[in-house]
């Protein structure tokens, strides 16, 4: 239902921000930035999933609803609720929606890469293409109506290297690159308060992080769980602390190495980023000042 009725409880160790001048520090800086740059509406891909979801919320409260266009890509592996919560959503927020299926890209990609892939495994590779079909969708979207797009990652997904060069990462600003994926639910559960109704559809706040990029994948399969990559994260990037310095209940030496690793391994992702908006005193590449 629409009515705030269930509380959500967040897990983590990261200590908790003012929201609501989070809030109202990142819908200005976006309101601010889009305006300077030329621009008076922003486009976003809408997954389904809460990244997008609380950037649209931004968005619409930044720029109104008429100024926010959301565009739903599904593949064969999107799930059912990927598009009916971002209608919810969409409906909920006032914004105008559009659909482009990308199977037919998918096909013509693989048929096109057939001969020079032959005898080689399916892998990353084909996960990959569809973020980066994606992505020029949403850039053609940008192009064709004048509107900035907006990325949807968060800090998590950017310090462990877990989007898509060229796909999910495509954009004139990030909004919420400087929140950790905790965070973001926490920044989302206070905007459904402030709005006395779950704006955000509570499916959105229930179902597990998935980029579906493969059938019944799960944001887990590739990373620590949330709540435990998020206190490592803070650990290393906002206390500056050496890993083996580390200690958190719940948290082994070989989670702490793992996540290092996947921080440095993905450092080049990182430094071509859209930039951001900084929310605290560590945030990463390129930071939008207000």
């Amino acid at each position: 239902g629409r009515y705030l009725e269930v509380e959500v409880e967040i897990m983590s160790s990261i200590p908790a921000k003012d929201w609501k001048s989070v809030w109202e520090l990142l819908t200005s800086g976006i309101r601010d930035y889009v305006r300077k740059n030329g621009f008076t509406d922003v486009v976003l891909g809408l997954s389904g999933g809460m990244d997008s979801a609380l950037v649209a919320a931004l968005a619409v409260d930044a720029l109104g609803k008429d100024h926010v266009h959301g565009v739903m890509m599904p593949s064969p592996w999107s799930s059912e609720g990927s598009i009916t919560d971002s209608e919810a959503l969409a409906a909920n927020l006032g914004m105008e929606t559009f659909t482009v299926p990308i199977s037919p890209l998918m096909e013509a990609f693989e048929k096109a890469l057939a001969p020079a892939f032959a005898g080689r495994e399916r892998d990353v590779t084909e996960e990959n293409i569809q973020s980066r079909i994606r992505g020029v969708i949403m850039m053609s979207f940008s192009n064709k109506f004048h509107w900035m797009l907006l990325a949807t990652g968060n800090k998590s997904e950017v310090a462990a290297g877990y989007c898509t060069m060229y796909g999910d990462t495509c954009g004139g600003l990030a909004p919420i690159a400087d929140l950790y994926k905790t965070e973001v639910y926490q920044l989302a559960q206070w905007f459904n308060e402030r709005e006395g109704m779950c704006a955000i559809p509570q499916n959105i706040f229930d179902k597990a992080p998935s980029a579906e990029l493969r059938p019944g994948q799960k944001d887990q399969d590739s990373l620590p769980e949330y709540d435990v990559l998020d206190s490592i994260l803070h650990a290393l990037v906002e206390e500056s602390k050496r890993a083996e310095d580390i200690d958190l209940p719940g948290v082994t030496p070989e989670d702490v190495n793992r996540v290092q690793a996947l921080m440095r391994r993905s450092a080049f992702k990182r430094l071509q980023l859209p930039p951001l908006l900084p929310v605290g005193t560590h945030a990463f590449g390129v930071h939008v000042h207000m």
